[in-house]
């Protein structure tokens, strides 16, 4: 495939801020440490996130302290500046060695030339879940030491209450038996059966929404070519999921005004949760042994949910890279995985990670979310145009949540995905 240089879409005034900034850090490497040893810099988006911080620096105090030629020195900025830094570093020059990065963002990153092959041992790589490692033009350019899940959840004694089946991995809830649950639940008192997270925005709308359409059987583009969203996200699937998507909030099965998390199944406000991972450790606080944690649901190709989140790369400005490969397979030791998860509340990228798990081992009280994600996750499109197609996915969704024309809206969004791949010269793809 070519490749073409083109920054992802950001804020032009944060760049600007961000990049006179960032000109004065420092990129590619800092030099020399004071024991004569190469220091190789690193960023991640963890800035405000004491769990996961400390488990970086864990891992760089022990790589540092492990071997004399190398000095990791890292650098947190909060995540909802990440990736506008990220950009402006790239524009001037000035990137780090290596850098955290969300999945669905690293095509665009490694088609624009910020990043270069991860080059990490086979065998290491192969571990890991499918979707904590990022492929891009036939190569693998990240990987993460976790990943996330959705499921729904639920109160036992309410399902049983009410005379609900209590669906499972293999045997999940079919779309006419998921209308009949919420149905079912609105007249046992619930005004608002499910929170479904709708008053949440950016990247929350297609990781959490555009599983129900794949599952559907539509999808944001057509991963064949990876040229068009035509017939993918317009298509009879889409419009059906489309229509049925629209009928949750007018049939007021979910609504979009509560609050963002978890809090309104906790307060038994509704009876289902349609939520993540990171939010089963307050859930099982407030509930106990009550708590369910069920598969989504099945609306005609199998349940799916989104998969890929954080993971690591190493830049294509960086001087050492065998120094970063070196800080990164010390890094993904199961010792190490497995504190991300059972700090973060986060899904263990290795299995061998997870049976050492307090959450997620075999008999842990959150493994059903390990399952969910090995059955069930599906990566949002592994392309550059992914940064529009995530916008546009928001827009279209949210109009169509509001009551607009539902083809009208999946054409519109077509037309946009479709126009922004062809200015970019198909990004690659032939």
């Amino acid at each position: 495939m070519k490749r073409r240089t083109a920054p992802i879409l950001a804020s032009a005034a944060l760049v600007a801020v961000l990049g006179l900034t960032a000109c004065g850090q420092a990129g590619q490497d800092s030099g020399t440490s004071e024991d004569g040893r190469t220091q190789l810099t690193m960023w991640t988006h963890s800035a405000g996130n004491p769990a996961e911080l400390e488990v970086y620096e864990r891992i760089i105090s022990d790589f540092n302290a492990s071997q004399d030629e190398y000095e990791v020195v890292h650098e947190s900025f909060p995540q909802g500046a990440y990736n506008d830094a990220i950009v402006a570093a790239a524009a001037s020059g000035d990137l780090p060695c290596l850098l955290d990065l969300d999945g669905p963002i690293m095509p665009n990153w490694a088609w624009a030339g910020y990043l270069q092959p991860l080059g990490l041992p086979t065998e290491l790589t192969d571990s890991l879940l499918p979707t904590a490692v990022g492929v891009w033009d036939d190569e693998i350019y990240s990987a993460g030491y976790w990943d996330a899940a959705l499921g729904i959840f639920a109160r036992k004694s309410v399902l049983d209450e009410n005379g609900i089946r209590i669906p499972t991995a293999s045997d999940p809830w079919t779309k006419d038996e998921f209308t009949d649950v919420l149905a079912t639940l609105k007249a046992a008192g619930y005004e608002t059966p499910i929170d479904i997270g709708a008053e949440d925005a950016g990247e929350w709308w297609p990781y959490a929404y555009s599983p129900f359409l794949q599952s559907f059987g539509g999808d944001l583009i057509d991963r064949s070519t990876m040229l068009t969203a035509e017939g993918a996200l317009n298509g009879d699937e889409a419009v059906e999921w489309g229509e049925w998507f629209q009928g949750l909030f007018a049939d007021g099965y979910a609504s979009n005004s509560g609050t963002i998390g978890n809090q309104e199944f906790i307060d038994d406000e509704v009876a289902l949760s349609y939520t993540g991972v990171w939010n089963a450790l307050a859930a099982l606080d407030a509930v106990g042994d009550d708590l369910l944690i069920l598969p989504t649901v099945d609306l005609g190709e199998g349940p799916k949910i989104g998969g890929g989140s954080w993971q690591w790369a190493i830049s294509s400005e960086c001087a050492d890279a065998e120094g970063a490969r070196e800080y990164l397979e010390f890094s993904f030791q199961d010792e190490y995985i497995t504190a991300f998860a059972d700090n973060q509340i986060v899904i263990p990228a290795t299995e061998s990670a997870a049976a050492a798990s307090k959450y997620f081992a075999e008999d842990g009280v959150l493994r059903p979310f390990v399952e969910f994600s090995q059955d069930f996750a599906v990566l949002r499109p592994e392309t550059p145009a992914y940064a529009v197609i995530s916008s546009t996915f928001e827009t279209a969704a949210k109009d169509i949540m509001s009551g607009a024309d539902v083809k009208t809206t999946l054409d519109n969004a077509v037309a946009e995905i479709d126009a922004n791949i062809a200015s970019n010269d198909g990004y690659g793809f032939e």
